[in-house]
């Protein structure tokens, strides 16, 4: 254990009309630090996990945490992106820069602001995510790209709608007692499965209700040494971490297999001396149901094509064997890139405290998180434990 949440902050995803990027991460910013009872001019390092691409037109912004506080002035700050992954990809480096003793303490802030962006460019945006010269062209943008992996997956293994149906509803079911989510509403499995005038097919097999929503949002995290942690009102220890880069293009690979994930699982779980049964949830990126479906699969949770046995038994639900999204995910949570994973530390973190209202998981005491970029192009897992 080398590194130790102590605060978090965590605006609500959605359509935040009258916030901007800039008013987005201040407000995280100065949340976390006074959640955390650290004072700006404590700050080691500055990470801002801000994806863009395209949905802001300032595109230079890891200053503009310094807007939190004068104190922040002449900090270190860096902006950091892996695409989908942007916001864990800060939380990582952020860890590192602890383990390394360059850092005691460093500000991580994830945001996006993507709903004032015309639909058109939403998709244009997203799709940069792909590798272009075989995926640019693809209908329906970064939808088309796993809608494909979803009728492929049907090749492969047979109809999994009634499994996607599952997720779906099962993800806001539990989204509804999250006051963080986009869409608290609970469907039910009936309105998931069926396709209609408010649930169409969006791209291959893949209606609405399997992908996750376009989101404005922001999160922050407050990381130290394991010393400092100690002297906190509390402490969430990175008990493993693990970041693997798989082939951009999906030629390349068998995309069914997620092999990226598996790894990065593989290498958490070691370093963390654990297995995947030990967790008490996990919170995995469900950007479309069929990544959450293909994701039991690479993390160990089930066989090689055998990911509906997860939901259709139950493992996954809150109160299964292995709860998954208890949050509700990116399907009802929202998905605002460059925050999302940031998010994931900050609820789980908040599980393993007790501090989950609604979507708390009975006696968590050790959560892991996925959070990927692409079509498991960058894949970061993490274990928390609770210390203090």
């Amino acid at each position: 254990m080398t590194a130790c949440i102590v605060g978090w902050a965590h605006t609500p995803f959605g359509k935040l009309e009258n916030e901007t990027v800039e008013s987005l991460i201040v407000r995280v910013a100065t949340d976390a630090l006074v959640d955390a009872g650290i004072g700006p001019g404590d700050v080691d390092e500055i990470l801002l996990g801000h994806f863009n691409a395209g949905f802001s037109p300032q595109d230079f912004t890891a200053s503009l945490v310094l807007q939190a506080d004068p104190a922040l002035r002449f900090k270190r700050a860096t902006r950091v992106e892996n695409a989908c992954a942007t916001g864990s990809a800060a939380v990582h480096q952020a860890v590192r820069a602890v383990k390394a003793g360059d850092a005691r303490v460093v500000l991580v802030v994830g945001v996006e602001q993507m709903t004032k962006t015309p639909g058109p460019e939403i998709g244009k945006n997203l799709l940069k995510a792909s590798y272009l010269p075989e995926d640019g062209g693809t209908p329906a943008g970064f939808a088309g790209v796993f809608g494909q992996i979803a009728h492929s997956y049907f090749q492969r293994w047979g109809d999994q709608s009634d499994a996607l149906a599952m997720i779906a509803a099962k993800n806001h079911k539990n989204g509804v007692d999250n006051p963080y989510a986009q869409m608290r509403k609970d469907f039910g499995y009936e309105f998931c499965r069926t396709e209609s005038e408010k649930n169409p097919f969006v791209a291959g097999p893949l209606k609405r209700t399997d992908c996750s929503l376009v989101s404005d949002g922001a999160a922050a995290l407050v990381v130290t040494d394991v010393a400092t942690a100690l002297r906190l009102n509390k402490a969430v220890a990175f008990r493993g971490a693990a970041h693997v880069q798989d082939y951009l293009p999906m030629s390349k690979r068998d995309i069914l297999k997620f092999e990226g994930c598996t790894v990065a699982w593989g290498k958490a779980l070691a370093e963390a001396g654990i297995s995947l049964s030990d967790l008490s949830f996990v919170e995995t990126h469900d950007c479309f149901t069929v990544a959450e479906l293909i994701e039991y699969e690479a993390m160990g949770l089930t066989a090689e094509g055998q990911g509906a046995r997860a939901i259709k038994e139950g493992w996954t639900a809150k109160d299964g064997k292995l709860p998954v999204n208890p949050s509700g995910g990116l399907k009802s949570k929202g998905h605002p890139i460059g925050a999302t994973g940031v998010s994931m530390h900050a609820l789980s973190a908040m599980q393993l405290m007790g501090d989950a209202g609604g979507i708390q998981v009975k006696d968590a005491k050790l959560a892991g998180i996925f959070n990927m970029g692409g079509a498991a192009v960058a894949n970061y897992v993490s274990v928390l434990e609770r210390l203090r």
